[in-house]
């Protein structure tokens, strides 16, 4: 059959089209995958893109856990609903493990490209920023993955084996405090800037002085186990530590995804399952004196907050939760979260939300006072006391005279604060501080319940949780995630092992509380 016209035109374009296709690829050298390549797509991620992303993930991870764990383990605020924490029925919390392993998979990858690149300032920013993390896990779990932990893609360890707690502390080539000296000596001589830093702005100094401040942190905890006090002393001495409220370690959240405080985007009755607790209320509010600790109207806000919006002279009216169940015996009323945690429908709102908190001076002036009370520095220890409380209410930006008070010697005088020469007072006065400080409020309050033989008769402002299920015992650490008894079986019941009969249970002994 003959082919018409436009069959013959067409078959000429093909073959026209599969010859010039055909010179193309033999006349140039250009291998198929570059072929795939999409030239406005790079294929691999700069450090400070990893960076970023990471300082993000982690910050918002421990925000996310101090309104859920932290703050209510410590009894700073109380559950109203899913009250597990609350009632000491605690699990693995995952994604405390799970979020804080993915932060530590990028920073990794930041550290890696940072060596390769020279830029010293990132690989030490980001060893540090590992070194916090890691720090949290331990102190959460116990033994977890270490040094093998991030060895997956580079060398094939997929089933990292779990490190002893006393080795991730202490051991001086790999432990946590040699590895935040090694990235104070790398970042005292790095030259240069970098981007992507969203906490401390790149700033090498500033980097040194939270490194010190976190040895600092962790040398406290590991207290009850060695002798850290000539340590402690050497690292204060030197003065490179987080000294005023400049130097504080915070994320400043941005009023837009993906740089938002992450409650903004809650539901209104996952912001109502917190509220504050009756212990925290009861120790700021003296509804006698009319006063209370200024503080208390940033936490919170009042429970007649539109009544006060109308009437600007009605006195605002905080009340408490009980921690503990939601129903029965135990009270779940109490005020919400502060303004700048939450806008909340119907109350009045603020442009300036709260920071995702690492570490602040108030913390460290609370840890040398601690020091100072021991004997392991010769300062003075009401000077830090005091100056704790005062870089508190300065973070805060408080006001004294709505509060009942002319300023803040005023308060620290006539409120009932004022050092008694006790560790008892430090201890409760750094409890107020630790507001929204990640996990570390259940990690102060399980070493000062170690510290006094777990009796909360030494911890008067706090007490056992209403109806709790664990005989009115802190528990002790979270439990690994189930995952990890199916993924990494072997490794996982190694570490399970060394907690003895206890196995995988909220009150096993891990290194830090053993005698």
């Amino acid at each position: 059959m003959r082919k018409t016209l436009k069959q013959q035109i067409d078959m000429k374009y093909l073959k026209f089209y599969i010859a010039l296709l055909t010179i193309l690829i033999i006349g140039s050298c250009t291998k198929l995958e570059d072929l795939n390549e999409n030239p406005n797509q790079p294929d691999e991620v700069s450090q400070d893109v990893l960076l970023t992303s990471a300082m993000r993930s982690s910050m918002n991870s421990m925000v996310t856990e101090s309104f859920l764990l932290g703050n209510n383990a410590a009894q700073l605020t109380a559950k109203t609903l899913r009250t597990e924490v609350d009632r000491y029925a605690w699990n693995a919390f995952p994604t405390v493990w799970e979020s804080l392993y993915q932060s530590l998979i990028t920073l990794r990858e930041a550290e890696k490209v940072a060596v390769e690149d020279g830029d010293e300032i990132t690989e030490g920013i980001a060893s540090i920023m590992e070194a916090w993390i890691f720090s949290t896990l331990t102190m959460a779990y116990g033994d977890i993955p270490y040094t093998s932990a991030l060895m997956g893609v580079d060398e094939g360890l997929w089933f990292p084996a779990y490190d002893e707690q006393e080795f991730i502390f202490t051991d001086t080539e790999e432990g946590l405090l040699a590895q935040l000296e090694k990235a104070v000596d790398l970042l005292n001589n790095a030259t240069g800037s970098i981007n992507g830093d969203i906490i401390l702005e790149g700033d090498p100094e500033q980097w040194v002085k939270f490194a010190n401040s976190l040895q600092l942190r962790l040398l406290m905890h590991l207290s009850n186990k060695i002798d850290v006090s000539t340590r402690f002393a050497e690292i204060v001495n030197e003065g490179n530590i987080i000294a005023s409220n400049a130097d504080n370690v915070t994320l400043d959240y941005l009023g837009s995804f993906p740089n938002e405080y992450p409650l903004v985007p809650l539901k209104q009755g996952d912001f109502d399952a917190v509220v504050m607790s009756t212990s925290l209320v009861r120790e700021m509010q003296d509804t006698v004196a009319g006063t209370r600790d200024p503080r208390l109207a940033v936490y919170a806000r009042p429970d007649n907050i539109i009544e006060m919006v109308e009437d600007q002279d009605l006195a605002p009216l905080f009340d408490g939760g009980v921690n503990g169940l939601e129903t029965g015996d135990c009270d779940k009323s109490g005020s919400r979260l502060g303004l700048a945690y939450y806008d909340y429908p119907g109350h009045p709102s603020v442009t300036d939300k709260a920071e995702g908190i690492i570490m602040t001076y108030a913390e460290v002036e609370f840890l040398l006072a601690e020091a100072a009370e021991k004997g392991w520095i010769a300062n003075d220890v009401e000077s830090h006391y005091k100056s704790g409380i005062q870089a508190s209410m300065d973070y805060y930006t408080v006001e004294y005279e709505s509060n009942g008070w002319d300023d803040f010697e005023d308060f620290y005088t006539n409120s009932g604060v004022a050092y008694d020469n006790t560790l008892l007072s430090i201890r409760k006065e750094k409890w107020k501080v630790l507001f929204f400080h990640g996990l570390e409020p259940y990690f102060e309050l399980r070493r000062w319940m170690y510290e006094s033989d777990y009796e909360w008769a030494a911890l008067p402002f706090v007490a056992p949780p209403c109806q709790n299920e664990n005989d009115d015992q802190l528990p002790l650490r979270f439990l690994y995630p189930g995952n990890e008894q199916s993924l990494n079986a072997d490794n996982y019941d190694d570490a399970v092992d060394r907690f003895g009969e206890e196995g995988n249970s909220q009150m096993a002994l891990m290194w830090l509380l053993k005698e």
